[in-house]
């Protein structure tokens, strides 16, 4: 029984192209108490497999977090079969805003010890006791209150692009380095400040608004759906957009517009860009901001130098990375000194 993928990224594409099908593209997650996290991913792979859905999906004891996309003709399948899972029937879908058909062009189901790598001992507090969920229509008014503090729960990366107006954006590399920085920023308005968090989906803030509460935060809200929804309900209920920029997702579109705002630059020269690429050189493969004139200048390199290895016959550019790990942190790989123009 086949339970794991025997295609390439490059095969996957080509089949999408053959097949000429609209797929969507969406997120979910769900907290929930899973016994077993590989028999359940087992089935996951088998079920979805069949349904040709693509992506990355996490499952661990205490829940799953999915991105993915589905031939449009097979959602409804896809949905019943969500449906059939208990604890996630009925789940909210967030449903992209600009659709890709190669978004994703694997199936990944991974067991892991978090569905979102937060670095807490769960044991330690209540996680069910979370802050108060908000819509786009109540976030908007929340946030337009002087006793209100904005916090992005996102990485620098993430908020460099898009943010709301007025949130603090911490300076972080990861969800769990946040957490702390925050709490000691914001310790002298426990009482008397309310706290409203957001993310991409939701996902980050339904385990952080447990663990300010638990830190004595008393008034905790958080975005519900994230700025997925509320991106969708700004333009269903024809409300104020008070987000600008993109808004990053975990794929290969790489970002969303939410405004018309361009609030980044380019890492090499400085011009107004929020276009994020991945460095050619297979050796680096740096995440970073690049504007199209400096893609040509540099060829899609990051530098000078990885230009020079990208020009290398490709036999010898496997030669200089043997035995060399390439790092899986290229978010973090963003502040690389090379980049003059990185904020």
């Amino acid at each position: 029984m086949q339970l794991y993928n025997k295609l390439s990224a490059k095969e996957r594409a080509a089949l999408i192209d053959e097949a000429g099908t609209d797929r969507l593209t969406l997120s979910f997650y769900a907290y929930a108490n899973i016994g077993n996290p590989e028999l359940f991913r087992n089935h996951l792979f088998i079920h979805w497999n069949e349904l040709d859905v693509l992506g990355r999906i996490y499952v661990a004891k205490e829940g799953i977090n999915g991105q993915l996309s589905v031939p449009a003709p097979n959602f409804l399948a896809f949905k019943k079969h969500l449906d059939s899972i208990t604890f996630l029937e009925n789940v909210r879908l967030n449903i992209a805003r600009e659709q890709d058909a190669k978004s994703f062009l694997k199936l990944k189901v991974k067991v892991r010890n978090k569905i979102v790598a937060d670095g807490l001992n769960d044991d330690s507090f209540d996680v069910t006791n979370k802050g108060m969920h908000v819509d786009a229509s109540a976030f908007n008014k929340l946030i337009e209150d002087p006793d209100t503090v904005l916090v992005d729960m996102r990485n620098h990366y993430e908020s460099e692009i898009g943010h709301f107006k007025g949130a603090v954006t911490p300076d972080v590399d990861t969800f769990r380095d946040s957490l702390d920085i925050i709490e000691e920023d914001l310790k002298e308005h426990k009482e008397d400040k309310k706290l409203v968090m957001y993310c991409t989906g939701g996902i980050r803030c339904e385990k952080a608004s447990a663990y300010y509460k638990h830190k004595g935060f008393k008034n905790v809200f958080q975005l519900e759906g994230g700025i997925i929804e509320y991106a969708r309900q700004v333009e269903v209920q024809g409300l104020e957009n008070k987000f600008l920029g993109k808004n990053f997702v975990f794929d290969h579109r790489r970002a969303e517009r939410i405004s018309e705002d361009v609030i980044a630059n380019c890492h090499q020269c400085g011009e107004p860009c929020d276009t994020h690429v991945n460095c050619d050189n297979e050796a680096c493969h740096l995440l970073f901001i690049q504007c199209s004139t400096c893609a040509e200048t540099f060829e899609n390199c990051c530098s000078t130098e990885c230009m020079e290895v990208n020009r290398l016959p490709l036999e010898e550019q496997k030669a200089l990375r043997k035995g060399k790990a390439n790092s899986n942190k290229i978010f973090k790989k963003g502040r690389s000194e090379v980049l003059k123009y990185k904020q």
